[in-house]
């Protein structure tokens, strides 16, 4: 069983990596102010960024699905790591050596599964690789060198070469360490007659890395006529790798996708390498399966989803490249980027292209030439017989539709004047107003996007009229009550300075929202807000681990991470909201000691508990009075 990792060691990974850079792996961030950066939340699917990455703090917390954490919890969850793997992995990146108490450690069997995998596919990446060297790999080199690929743009590629033996590579993996088990669950190794024998024999190998740049599978191009197997054989699914959820080139191409809003989705390997050697350096590409939903996740995170960006998918121009094309758009909608398809004169890919014409005849494929849309409304009239109105009616069944899911509506509206031009219809009204009533029909039924406009306000977090609590009531923000409450409590845990000493004598009684109220007493437990003078990121992970339940961890999260309401936070901004929070609680006591007079007043109660209930006002009142006129001073 594994050691559990040293506490000290699990603070330094958590100091040594910031978050902002581990997110930025995964997704584009962009300021949103006060020192926060946003983004698409990885964790569900939205239009408008609410995911926020504190790197003050090391936490991120999503207002759309109410995700939160620190580093290592971003780890986990995106990567569906245990707790464990994620801070080996960013132990790893950070180069800290971990130490691991309850007997020891051992490298060999205390290592999560999936970090195991991630070793054994760098191992063999990086075999492969030699082997490219070797005497017998001489048939791989001529085939990268007949493509226009040399020796610097392979080992830039990591392309590298499996021997044709049976167990080359399972051999030098069991040499590392690695378990037969693990060979054949990471599907480096399959199983033979004799027991594990390589996978991948006799052909040139592709590294396919995640978007963190983790070696996670191989693709492999046969090379030999005797070899019986598929043209392009790639890892099969695993723990690590699911060929829906990778993109080839992802981790060299994210930076220029986030950077310029733009991608480039090409069919193959080599089709990758030929776009990023001709300056093309947003290239990405499927590995053996259609471009999908998952695929467009990624993208989407990446480019941050607005309006201006640009996704250009290339496809061969014969039928199948037509029919990939068409598939393409029927997830469309999924983006808010607008989509275009570029097809090279003679049904050449990039790869051909750039043999034949060069790197800039590349780049001029990938400008925006033809929206998607245009080229799916071209191959569906294509199809039909444009000179009997039985033909021209039929197109347009099927053309209509495809129109109305153009997200623009101004763009819709002369698409379709264009559709009844090249069908012939001489009553351009009738086809807008078909396209209008299709459109409308989906929006009702929630197939359409939401409408331009509600990107939330300004660089401040969102502020709905009503934030629900997980497990508990929504609060109501626009109640001034809550509100100050919550704003106190982010400042207790975002600016610890500036309310300390005073916040630490405020009671849990104080906040009147059961949420909040959980918040202080997880702030009281973890020792106060005075802790945070200290070690202000450490203190808000205390605080977070001893928050009672789930519920209460994402709320603390979510208000360590939240903008301020005020763009200066200074002293008297924090001395108005611990005055206002406890001149509330004294006006509530009032109210109650006021009842408890008159009942007793009315009652002919005891004289002695009278005059202590008299007193108590009075005092409560004259606390008050001193609140409103001398401020934090009266605290």
């Amino acid at each position: 069983m594994a050691g559990r990792i040293n506490d000290e060691d699990v603070k330094a990974v958590r100091d040594a990596v910031p978050i902002d850079a581990v997110v930025s792996e995964y997704l584009q961030l962009r300021n949103a102010g006060g020192g926060n950066l946003k983004g698409l939340c990885p964790f569900h699917d939205e239009k408008s960024p609410s995911f926020q990455v504190s790197p003050s703090k090391g936490l991120f917390h999503c207002f759309g699905c109410q995700e939160g954490g620190d580093t290592l919890t971003f780890v986990m969850k995106v990567d569906h790591l245990t707790f464990s793997e994620a801070v080996e992995r960013l132990a790893a990146k950070a180069g800290i050596t971990l130490r691991y108490e309850e007997g020891g450690y051992n490298p060999s069997h205390q290592r999560g599964e999936r970090i195991r995998l991630i070793e054994a596919h760098k191992a063999a990446a990086d075999f492969y690789t030699a082997q490219l060297e070797s005497a017998e790999a001489e048939i791989g080199r001529k085939f990268l060198a007949e493509r226009g690929f040399d020796q610097t743009a392979a080992a830039h590629f990591g392309v590298g070469y499996s021997p044709a033996g049976w167990d080359h590579l399972t051999r030098f993996l069991r040499g590392k360490g690695f378990t037969d088990k693990e060979l054949i669950l990471s599907g480096l190794s399959q199983d033979g007659r004799r027991g594990p024998i390589d996978r991948f024999r006799g052909r040139l190998m592709w590294p396919i890395r995640d978007i963190g740049g983790e070696v996670v599978g191989f693709g492999a191009r046969r090379l030999r006529d005797d070899d019986n197997g598929p043209k392009y054989l790639n890892t099969p699914e695993t723990p690590v790798y699911k060929k829906s959820q990778v993109l080839y080139g992802i981790d060299l191409a994210k930076k220029d996708i986030a950077k310029s809003s733009r991608a480039v989705v090409v069919e193959g390997y080599t089709d990758v390498m030929a776009c990023h050697l001709a300056g093309v350096t947003t290239a990405i590409a499927t590995c053996g399966t259609a471009f999908g939903t998952e695929h467009i996740k990624i993208l989407r995170r990446l480019l941050m989803d607005n309006g201006s960006a640009r996704v250009i998918f290339t496809f061969d121009g014969d039928a199948a490249g037509q029919k990939a094309a068409l598939r393409a758009f029927e997830d469309d909608q999924k983006f808010a980027a607008e989509t275009y398809i570029a097809i090279a004169p003679d049904n050449m890919d990039p790869c051909d292209l750039r043999l034949a014409k060069g790197d800039e005849a590349v780049a001029d494929l990938v400008r925006p030439r033809t929206p998607l849309f245009e080229f799916a409304l071209r191959q569906i009239v294509a199809r039909y017989d444009l000179e009997t109105p039985g033909g021209r009616a039929a197109a347009l069944d099927e053309a209509a539709p495809v129109v109305a899911r153009i997200k623009n509506s101004g763009a819709q509206h002369e698409v379709a004047v264009q559709l009844a031009g090249m069908l012939g219809i001489l009553d351009t009204q009738f086809v807008v107003k078909r396209v209008w009533q299709l459109a409308r029909w989906a929006r009702d039924r929630g197939g359409a996007p939401a409408p331009s406009g509600s990107a939330q306000r300004g660089p401040q977090a969102p502020a709905p009229a009503a934030r629900p609590a997980r497990g508990g009531p929504a609060l109501n923000l626009r109640n001034p009550v809550y509100a100050t409450e919550r704003e106190l409590l982010k400042l207790a845990l975002q600016y610890p300075h500036l309310v300390s000493p005073a916040f630490d004598a405020y009671g849990v009684d104080e906040f009147t929202a059961a949420p909040y109220a959980a918040v202080r007493q997880a702030i009281l437990d973890a020792g106060g807000a005075e802790e945070g003078l200290k070690d202000p990121q450490e203190y808000l992970v205390r605080v977070r681990d001893v928050a009672p339940d789930d519920a209460v961890r994402a709320m603390v999260t979510e208000l360590a991470v939240e903008a301020i309401m005020r763009r200066t936070v200074d002293e008297a901004y924090a001395a108005e909201q611990l005055v206002t929070v406890r001149l509330r609680a004294v006006d509530r006591r009032v109210r109650d000691v006021q009842g408890t007079f008159t009942r007793l007043a009315g009652s002919h109660g005891d004289p002695k508990e009278l005059a202590a209930v008299q007193n108590e006002l009075w005092v409560l009142q004259q606390y008050g009075r001193a609140l409103r006129e001398r401020g934090a001073a009266a605290l």
